[in-house]
Formats: structure tokens, sequence, C-alpha cells
């Protein structure tokens, strides 16, 4: 606390300078059941693999109380993580005892089927993915919404949790309009769709690294130029090169969308691409702008610079786009290794510059960011809004309050002693960490300096600006 104490001196000195039912139809024997924590149970019909889902069956728990007894679908869910780590994440349908989907509200985030049960291990304050979701909805923009819970499978406790909504078009998810392959007319093509920029793992059938990167047609389009502006000479879809950048169909999916439909979305991106390329940023006119939403792009920079993620801008990277609007960065997805806890994450340092110090990573990040940041117009809108939400929600005082909340609850519940019993992993360095702090204590205070220190570097950054 006392380091927190100094490093809020350092800020202030550089600021200064500019329905439930009666009782749980199971008996849990783990003791976690006592948690004011919700606690999620579930057990299977078959062993769970990366896909497809296996059928089984859940229990949500709120204050001893069961909100839901589901038949669901279940698999792993991840890459690296779930590669690397014995405690998984999983991805869960919801299904009606004949097998189909099934919506439900869970914790008051809306009536949904699909959900994400998120397993930190190597963040082990386990909140870093919590933690900017929630600020990217207090700064009005649209992230998943999370619950910490705890969880076990067939009376095996796997440890703290977070429930996470899937990112999906939906009236509670994003809510874009819906476009079946029938859809061609020339307004309504025009919206909505998600794409995303990142491995294929998940999507090509091949669940080991080897899957990580086998792009194809089917499953989305290659940009024309590279992660250094160059126009590409050579055929997509083979051997990917780091240089290279894909767009993958999220929605509608690589089985749902048409042929029209992938045309006008592959040209949409190539028209704005082709209009940054030509920027010269010497007229007051940004042919550009016509195509993305300007506020969309700032804001989504502003959340992976303050965090900086090192997986920002080139994995988990999700865009969407209206019928008749323009194009939008987000929902931000994936910062575990974000908030210093890789060593790519540093307090002082753009990722968005990521490709000169990594130029031989696989992937890279893609040239829209080199080029936006060179326009006196974009650093400015990223400027006022910088300022703008540094001065509310993206404050020092609310972000570093929620640490705290959540660290608190999480501790007095037992939680963290129950997860750490199970993982004992405290004080011991794991794959990407940069700190390893011998308490939970320590990691949340590492955390929470960290966090100052970015902000203080930032201001002094983008004030010059």
């Amino acid at each position: 606390m006392r380091g927190r104490i100094i490093i809020m001196a350092l800020l202030i000195f550089s600021l200064s300078c500019d329905n439930n039912k009666l009782a749980p139809s199971r008996t849990m024997g783990t003791g976690f059941d006592s948690s004011q924590l919700p606690y999620i149970s579930f057990s299977t019909d078959a062993e769970i693999v990366d896909e497809p889902k296996v059928p089984g069956e859940i229990f949500i728990y709120s204050e001893r109380k069961e909100l839901l007894k589901s038949r669901m679908g279940i698999e792993y869910r991840g890459s690296t993580s779930r590669r690397l780590f014995p405690k998984k994440s999983y991805a869960i349908e919801l299904k009606e005892i004949n097998g189909e989907d099934r919506d439900f509200d869970i914790f008051g985030f809306g009536e949904e089927e699909d959900w994400v049960l998120y397993g930190p291990y190597s963040d082990k304050t386990f909140m870093r993915n919590s933690l900017i979701y929630l600020l990217s909805n207090q700064i009005g923009v649209y992230a998943p919404e999370t619950q910490f819970v705890e969880v076990e499978v067939e009376g095996e406790y796997l440890g703290v949790y977070a429930l996470i909504e899937k990112i999906k078009r939906g009236e509670e998810r994003l809510p874009l309009e819906s476009l079946n392959p029938f859809v061609t007319d020339s307004e309504a093509i025009t919206g909505g769709y998600i794409l995303k920029i990142d491995k294929t793992s998940g999507d090509s059938g091949d669940s080991d690294w080897s899957g990580d990167a086998l792009y194809s047609e089917r499953l989305g389009f290659r940009s024309n130029y590279s992660a250094y502006s160059n126009e590409l000479d050579y055929p997509a879809f083979g051997d990917k090169r780091g240089e290279e950048t894909y767009f993958l169909y999220e929605y509608p999916d690589r089985d749902d969308i048409s042929a029209a439909q992938k045309t006008y979305i592959t040209n949409y991106i190539r028209a704005f691409e082709e209009a940054l390329i030509e920027e010269d940023f010497n007229d007051e006119d940004r042919p550009y702008t016509e195509y993305i939403d300007v506020n969309s792009f700032a804001d989504y920079f502003i959340l992976n610079e303050l965090s900086a993620n090192p997986d920002g801008y080139r994995l988990s990277t999700y865009m969407h786009k209206e019928r008749g609007g323009k194009l939008k960065m987000g929902p931000i997805w994936d910062f575990n290794l974000a908030f210093g806890n890789d060593g790519r994450s540093r307090t002082n340092g753009w990722i968005y510059q990521y490709n000169q110090n990594y130029p031989g990573d696989l992937w890279l990040i893609h040239f829209w960011w080199d080029k936006l940041l060179q326009d006196p117009y974009f650093r400015s809108v990223v400027k006022e809004r910088w300022f703008l939400h540094t001065n509310g929600r993206l404050g020092l005082n609310n972000v570093l309050d929620i640490i705290d909340q959540w660290s608190e609850y999480l501790t007095s519940n037992g939680a963290v002693d129950r997860n750490y019993d199970r993982w004992p992993v405290l004080g011991q360095p794991l794959p990407f960490n940069s700190f390893v702090g011998q308490s939970y204590a320590d990691e949340i205070e590492y955390l929470s300096n960290w966090i100052v220190q970015r902000q203080v570097w930032m201001n002094q950054q983008i004030r010059s600006w």
C-alpha cells in the first residue's frame, strides 16, 4: 500500500504539470458452497474435448439458492492457455431437454444460450479480463459482462472462474441486424457484420498448435496490404507470413455467410484500406473517415494501450458494422496478458508499435494503427477522449477502487485460499509472467502500482500530441 501511495503522489505531480428456487437440488461436498460467491457445478456425458461440444448438465447457485438447472453442451475454449495450463476454460451452450437451444438470463446479463467459463491461471489476480471489460462498459463501449464464480465438475473443485458473455450478435449482446444468406438488398446487405483478426484454432478443425494458422477462403479473407503498408504480391492462404493479416467471418459465420455478403464486407474493408493508404494528411478532408467510426477506433486504442495488451490489435481483435453504418472496433476480448502480466506489457512504450520490437512474430499488428497514429486529426481525437475518460471512469480512483473491492470480495469469501489450495502457483513463475508475487496481496499491489505508472507515462505522452 505504501508503494501505491508513493506512486499516486507521482501521478498527482504529473497531472499538476498538465427468480430463485428454495434450495439447491444438489449437495456440494467441496465446502465452497458456503461462500457468498455464486458457484457452478457441472457434469458431462462424455469426456470434454476442444470441439465439438459434448452434452452435460449444469447447476448455477447464488447465496445457496439454485438459479439454474439445465442441460448443456460444453467444450474447451482458448488456444495457448488451453494447451499450457491445467486449469481449463470452457464454452457452454444451454440446452432444453429435447436438445434445442435454451436462452436464460444469468446474473441479469440478459437471456442468452452461449456463455464462457474463463479460468484465470497465469493471471493470479483473476481480474485482468473482468477489469478491462467493466471499464469499457463504464465508458459506454460494450464489452462482455462478467461475474466471478467458483466451479466444480463431478465433485472436483476447479477454483475461481469468471462467467462471461460470449461475443455474438443478439439483443443482449451486440444488437446488430440479422443477416441470413438470402439478404442481398443493397441497403440490407450493409449490416450487420462481425469480423475478427485472430488465430484459426477452433475454426480450422485442428486443435493443436498446427491449427493456429490454417487460413482458408472458407474462413475469411486477407488484406491486400502487409503490416508495413506495402501491397502483397503473393497469393493468400498458403503458409502464413507474419506480415499478413486475415479477417475471419464471425457473423454471419463461415457456414452461413453468402457469396454476396462476403463480397460486400471484403470490398468495404478494402475500400477503407485504400483510402487510408493513399492518405497523406495534408488536406483537411480525411476520406478514410467515411468508412470508420473514428471515436470507436480511438476508444479501442485507449483501452488496449492503457492495459498495454500485448495481444492488442493483432489477436482476439473484433470489429463490427451495423446496417448503413461505419466500421467500429470491438468488442474487446482476451486481456489476460495485459496490465503487466507479460514481459511485453510494460508501463512505458506503445503496444501499437509492437512490430518494431517483435518483427519475427507470426501475428504482427496491421498497418491501420501505425498509419492512423501518423494523422494529427486522429491523434487529436485520441487525446480528447483520453482526458475525457481519465477524468471519469478510467480515472485512477475508480480503477483502483474496483481492484480493492474485488480483491476484498474474493479474499473475504475464502475464494482466494480455496483456489490456491487447488492450484498452488503463488510464488511460482508461469509462462508469460513478468512478475511473481509471493502472495495474492503482492499480485494485487503489483497490478495497482503498474496501472498508476502506466497512466503517468501515457499522460506525459498524450499531453504532448
